[in-house]
């Protein structure tokens, strides 16, 4: 049976959405004065937080939306705003009958981007539309267009992934040193935390200081000695790296043998 919203004046209806973080997190949400649990999610009550007007249109330019809210609630906090875990986050939105938990989905997207004021946020949302802008054509490139142990690579990626420990964290330095021989695959890798304040948030390994590893995310003041993390080696994107180091060559996404810019510049000289 399929439920006709607002077909009364007098409705049982509210709205709801749910954030799907990049980590692995989903958060539901309802306008409703109770948590209620339906879709295999539980929305927790937020009435403070006010999602805004949904217009949609045949054309196919995006149709944005906009929530804002209070960072009073305990799973939305400034400090998880401010590294970043929802920024890229998938969104789903729509009505819900608080009765008989009947529901509709009226809109999805993705955050596009979030900001902070006098203890509130606003997340600027753009809908699935955005992705028709996107230009899905490759780019000739020297280097190797895929991601290692993605798609078009081919590579395992539990191959190339150890679960690790830190035995000594620098928050100065923004370095951690783990359990490992040796630090030196794992440049340019991919780390993320299976302990801490910062668990799941993935980061990438920017450089080697001794026998630690430099992360391109700010550590949190809470990351300690003891907390374990999944490691993923690192690839610099060079024909060279990937036959020699992986035997990989075969799966290469790029064009080594392509002349760079500076091949414009030249010109012929007289002998």
């Amino acid at each position: 049976m399929s439920r006709t919203f607002f077909a009364a004046e007098l409705d049982t209806a509210a709205s709801w959405w749910r954030i799907h973080r990049r980590d692995g997190v989903t958060l539901g949400f309802t306008t409703h004065d109770r948590d209620l649990w339906f879709g295999g999610v539980l929305h927790r009550a937020a009435p403070g937080m006010l999602p805004s007007a949904i217009r949609r249109t045949i054309e196919l330019g995006d149709d944005e939306a906009e929530v804002e809210g209070a960072l009073g609630h305990d799973t939305i906090r400034a400090e998880d705003l401010a590294a970043g875990r929802f920024d890229g986050a998938r969104i789903e939105s729509g009505v819900v009958d608080w009765a008989s938990l009947e529901h509709a989905g009226l809109y999805s997207g993705s955050i596009a981007g979030v900001s902070q004021d006098a203890g509130g946020f606003s997340a600027r949302l753009q809908s699935a539309k955005a992705d028709l802008g996107v230009d899905p054509v490759p780019r000739a490139s020297p280097s190797c267009r895929a991601r290692f142990c993605g798609p078009g690579c081919g590579l395992s990626a539990d191959r190339f992934t150890r679960r690790v420990t830190a035995t000594e964290v620098d928050l100065d330095a923004n370095t951690v040193t783990f359990d490992l021989p040796d630090p030196e695959p794992f440049l340019l890798g991919e780390m993320r935390w299976l302990d801490g304040p910062q668990t799941g948030l993935p980061m990438r390994a920017i450089a080697r200081r001794g026998a630690a590893l430099e992360f391109d995310e700010t550590l949190d003041a809470g990351c300690a000695v003891g907390h374990r993390a999944l490691l993923r080696e690192g690839c610099d994107h060079t024909i060279a790296t990937c036959a020699a180091r992986f035997g990989n060559a075969i799966n290469f996404r790029g064009e080594p043998d392509l002349p760079g810019n500076d091949l414009l510049t030249r010109y012929p000289q007289p002998r």
